[in-house]
């Protein structure tokens, strides 16, 4: 029989962030098992879209005869692109995460435009979907995922991909031959045991070693760049980064400066360049990964995702652009020209447009169902709530299903829209709103965070007795919290609106106050209108 799918894979990310004016990206964060507290080897991702509805994926596994095909859909567009034959046995997939806690990530840095033109029917998307749905280990992924384009081609741009097994953490550059050349090249690195790395819309691997256990490349990785005139250096020199995505001021500022955000604080004291994320081409580059500067827990991977470059020359709160109430978002586009000059907003970690976003966990010390976790939530990371989504589950919560609405159509029975709901409201009132946010949003991971020991215990004893009863008692768990986030969250937004409304400030002994606007920003007004809103002096008796 051919697989069952649960899922239907329909918008995705789109365009990536590399010149100026894009406005879809993404960030991924990648931790080995040695820079973890506790073991895990960790990957994050977050798919920022303007286009994507975000819902939480999940595909059956099984077996399949002889002669089986599976139809390739593109995940941006929802379009067919073609038939490939199906693997005898597939795996399930929740969210991004397989059954064998295998977890996939990407960002897109489109990277050379002439090589960017489609040479077949594999998108980036159903890269990822396929090797989770047909891979046990990282290495067997990446294998899957280089057979795949070079059988079938490459239909997409450049892509960095983070991969991960309870062993191992691998990131991996790839791009396509263009119009007449058939496949991709590529080349993946394993992040040494005890450093974390991350990318963000911007390839990342420059020079590799040629003979490393650790590092995979394509065999024509070097001899295409020479055969298209890219590069006529000595192999050792080759740089993937150079030849096919060199950066130019947009990935510095756009891209590589999330990255810089990341690095900078999970290892303040290395005090990374700061010219090179504000955009100098000529500062010297983020290496490929650091060592933290203390164990990353999951609750650090949450904290990493939620960032908009506070404490920094680049802080979003600050200035006009916030508004009276610091909100640090801005809308699109994010370059635009007044007066005759041009200029940026930043683009940070946390952002409006995420459609959703993942933690994922995985630990070799448990059986695969208990060990895997997709750390789930939906809209602005900064705002969101990171649900647990065992990898072993067969159902997950109604809210964050497929198909419950879309990105045309509101509805107060979907996640992703009662989160986008809380968080448009919020920007009405940034400073006052996310205090509120926030306090529910560590009620509710914290609640996870403590409660995870005991479940997993609970789940562990199950499974001796039989790997089913413990699939379905984390199935229940993990549906039951994401079904409890979202009345928490749907709570949340009504409290938000009763006590904010109006620009009033109603307070718990049920009085309505009017607070004013911070004084900078009564001082900008008095500064720009302040002869036509003048109220004259008081008489003097």
């Amino acid at each position: 029989m051919r697989q069952t799918i649960i899922l239907v894979i329909t918008l995705a990310v789109t365009a990536a962030l590399i010149a100026p004016g894009t406005g879809d990206a993404c960030t991924n964060i990648l931790v080995s098992k040695g820079a973890s507290a506790d073991g895990s080897t960790f990957i994050s991702y977050a798919a920022d879209s303007h286009e994507l509805y975000g819902e939480l994926y999940l595909t059956a596994g099984g077996e399949h005869p002889e002669g089986a095909t599976r139809d390739v859909v593109e995940w941006d567009t929802a379009r067919f692109l073609g038939r490939i034959p199906q693997a005898r046995r597939t795996y399930w997939v929740v969210g991004n995460i397989n059954e064998h806690q295998v977890s996939i990530g990407e960002t897109t840095f489109t990277g050379r435009e002439e090589l960017g033109k489609p040479n077949g029917i594999i998108d980036y998307g159903s890269l990822m979907f396929i090797a989770l749905e047909r891979a046990r280990t990282a290495r067997e992924a990446i294998r899957i995922m280089a057979d795949l384009v070079a059988e079938f081609g490459y239909a997409s741009t450049g892509e960095t991909f983070s991969i991960a097994d309870p062993k191992e953490v691998w990131i991996m550059d790839l791009i396509g031959k263009g119009e007449g050349e058939k496949g991709a090249v590529w080349v993946a690195r394993r992040v040494p045991d005890g450093y974390l790395s991350a990318h963000a819309n911007q390839a990342r691997i420059r020079q590799f070693p040629l003979n490393d256990p650790n590092t995979l490349y394509a065999p024509d990785v070097i001899t295409f760049a020479r055969k298209k005139g890219y590069f006529n250096g000595e192999d050792k020199d080759f740089s993937f980064v150079d030849v096919y995505a060199p950066p130019d001021f947009g990935a510095l500022r756009f891209c590589e400066s999330r990255v810089w955000s990341v690095f900078r604080r999970a290892a303040p004291s290395q005090r990374f360049d700061f010219e090179y994320a504000k955009g100098n081409p000529k500062a010297e580059p983020l290496p490929l990964w650091i060592k933290p500067d203390k164990p990353i827990t999951v609750a650090d991977m949450f904290a990493l995702m939620r960032d908009h470059f506070e404490g920094t020359e680049l802080d979003l709160h600050l200035g006009v652009g916030a508004g009276p109430f610091a909100c640090p978002y801005r809308w699109r586009p994010m370059t635009w020209d007044i007066d005759g000059k041009s200029y940026v907003h930043e683009r940070a970690i946390s952002t409006q447009q995420t459609g959703y976003s993942f933690v994922s966990q995985m630990r070799s010390e448990l059986p695969d169902p208990i060990g895997g976790i997709e750390w789930f939530g939906v809209d602005d990371t900064y705002s969101t709530v990171y649900m647990p989504m065992y990898c072993g589950i067969r159902e997950v919560p109604r809210p964050f299903a497929v198909g419950v609405a879309d990105l045309f159509k509101f509805s107060f029975d979907s996640g992703f829209w009662v989160f986008n709901w809380v968080a448009n409201w919020a920007y009405s009132r940034y400073s006052d709103m996310i205090v509120d946010i926030q306090h529910a949003q560590q009620e509710l991971e914290g609640r996870f965070l403590a409660d995870q020991r005991a479940v997993e215990a609970a789940a562990l004893t199950l499974h001796r007795q039989s790997p089913l009863l413990a699939h379905e008692y984390l199935t229940k768990y993990s549906v039951a919290q994401g079904e409890a986030t979202f009345a928490r969250w749907r709570a949340l937004g009504e409290y938000l609106i009763m006590k904010y409304m109006d620009g009033n400030l109603k307070t718990p002994d049920r009085r309505v106050k009017h607070p004013r606007y911070p004084d900078a920003w009564y001082r900008a007004i008095a500064k720009e209108r302040g002869d036509i809103l003048a109220a004259p002096p008081e008489p003097q008796p």
